[in-house]
């Protein structure tokens, strides 16, 4: 453990993902439901697969700079992890997918005049970013629930990077030696090689089974009525169990293992710590 302190620089505040939930709800930030056939909503391909790079997909709309497509395995910006990034090729031309968001649907920022309604194009997602992200995005469910369990200290921001991880908690101050344990406790769920799997969950079963300080379920809008379910297995059990939208490795032993490399002050009551994967 290489670990620096100091205090928080402000101005990097303005792309850390904050809310006063729990570390589920950050995770949590937009609905992520399949849509029904023909719905003119993209079919977030995504929430079942973490591992699957190319796909086809027709051209709905086309805009300025920007498609939707009917269906895609390409990350929208959220929760804390970047947008996915590569290309689309239809027809002999290729179009670098530079940023990715959603909103009312998931729009697919290109370069060039963007390929018109109706084409079938074929999408390849960047792999090298998409794995790194989708490493450290696991890593931070660790942080956050060793920091909950052994520490009570809820999560209350985190990014993610392609070169590190930060997460904020409401914790006073982390020292030398809980820095250590934090990140030995971490590298032995990762040395476990334990599963991970995802599985979406009725709203009103989750509000049951669900612990609610992982999940505020209730801080949710009415309008989820489905919660995507992120379950890290434990030694005996269940390890971690939160909501989630994001994109997660398929065994612990894939995120690599854990350095603590930072940690500072994020205000009063509140400590970041930064994180790199090796």
């Amino acid at each position: 453990m290489a670990v620096t302190s100091g205090t928080s620089n402000k101005a990097d505040d303005n792309h850390l993902t904050r809310t006063q939930a729990s570390p589920s709800i950050q995770r949590y930030d937009r609905l992520d439901t399949r849509p029904a056939p023909c719905s003119g909503v993209t079919d977030a391909l995504y929430l079942d697969s973490s591992t699957e790079r190319r796909f086809e997909a027709t051209v709905e709309r086309s805009l300025d700079s920007r498609v939707v497509l009917d269906r895609t395995h390409f990350y929208p910006e959220g929760g804390g992890q970047p947008a996915d990034r590569g290309t689309l090729v239809a027809d002999g031309r290729e179009w670098t997918v530079t940023d990715v968001q959603k909103s009312d649907t998931i729009y697919h920022h290109v370069t060039g005049e963007p390929p018109a309604e109706g084409t079938v194009a074929t999408g390849t997602v960047d792999a090298d970013r998409r794995d790194t992200l989708t490493r450290y995005h696991t890593a931070q469910h660790l942080l956050s629930a060793v920091l909950l369990d052994e520490y009570d200290a809820p999560t209350r921001g985190n990014q993610i990077y392609t070169g590190y991880a930060r997460l904020d908690a409401a914790y006073d101050r982390f020292g030398e030696t809980e820095l250590a344990d934090i990140e030995a406790r971490m590298n032995a769920h990762v040395e476990a090689d334990r599963d991970i799997r995802w599985y979406t969950l009725d709203r009103e079963k989750a509000e049951i089974e669900l612990d609610p300080e992982r999940t505020r379920i209730e801080l949710l809008p009415d309008s989820i009525t489905e919660l995507r379910i992120v379950e890290i297995a434990g030694e005996e059990g269940v390890f971690d169990r939160t909501a989630c939208a994001g994109t997660h490795v398929e065994q612990t032993g894939d995120i690599g293992f854990v350095v603590i490399t930072e940690r500072e002050s994020a205000g009063a009551g509140e400590e970041r710590i930064r994180i790199e994967l090796e």
